[in-house]
């Protein structure tokens, strides 16, 4: 993993130098000059846009999850209220929520609140859907397995069917990652100062294309490290998939 995590590190580096010298230097800066200002801003400003960029995406995905989880558990367990519900759910899926931040605006404010219900409306229906298709993945013979060994149903849940989810859950949360940083990169352009999104758009319009890109690398940083913590949560909680995918 650390190979290949520093061949990747390398062709982007090399990707990025090319583009520098032979598209226009002027607008995409080089890779030296970048991580210079990075870390002389690092401190003093990109630290802070950071942390508020970190607190808006850990508060969104946890909240989604508390709410998508327990929704996709149930749906995944009785399919006469998912035949409800999941029309409802796929047709609100596609729905551009993005669009409704104006409205999330005027009812939540223009802090925190309304950019943090942005990014949970998008991804709950992630959550949800993985949850559920993973709970009807279970095969009906280990409820009989489990049950006739006299578990409960809070051990059925605890033994069986949450070890079993979370493997496709933590695979939706990555996307779901992915996702919440796309759209807070646009919501930190209303009505904050404080963000990467925001740092990013704002060194942009003073045409400080360095500044831009040093924004961009710490977005990517941001990523990059949430990924490593769910990759380690995957390591400690679903051992047995890196097992299985010895074949061992």
């Amino acid at each position: 993993m650390k190979h290949k995590s520093l061949y990747a590190f390398v062709v982007i580096l090399l990707l990025w130098s090319f583009l520098h010298n032979f598209v226009d230097g002027r607008i995409i800066p080089s890779p030296v000059e970048t991580i210079k200002v990075v870390l002389t801003l690092f401190v003093p400003v990109l630290l802070p846009h950071t942390i508020a960029s970190l607190y808006r995406v850990l508060v969104a995905v946890g909240v989604t999850l508390c709410i998508g989880v327990p929704i996709g558990l149930y749906l995944g367990g009785h399919p006469k209220v998912d035949q409800l519900v999941s029309p409802v759910i796929f047709t609100l899926y596609p729905v551009p929520k993005i669009a409704f931040l104006p409205i999330l605006m005027l009812f939540f404010g223009l802090g925190n609140t309304s950019k943090i219900i942005l990014v949970g409306l998008i991804i709950v229906f992630q959550i949800i859907i993985s949850t559920r298709d993973s709970v009807r993945t279970i095969q009906k013979e280990l409820y009989y397995s489990i049950e006739s060994l006299g578990a409960s149903k809070g051990q059925v849940y605890r033994h069986m069917i949450l070890p079993a989810v979370l493997p496709n859950l933590l695979t939706a949360l990555r996307i779901s990652i992915g996702t919440s940083l796309s759209v807070l990169f646009f919501a930190e352009n209303y009505a904050t100062k404080r963000g990467l999104g925001f740092f990013i758009m704002d060194s942009w319009l003073k045409i400080s294309y360095v500044e831009m890109f040093a924004g961009i690398v710490m977005m990517s940083l941001l990523g990059i490290l949430l990924f490593k913590a769910i990759d380690l949560m995957e390591k400690r909680y679903c051992s047995w998939v890196f097992i299985s995918s010895k074949g061992i």
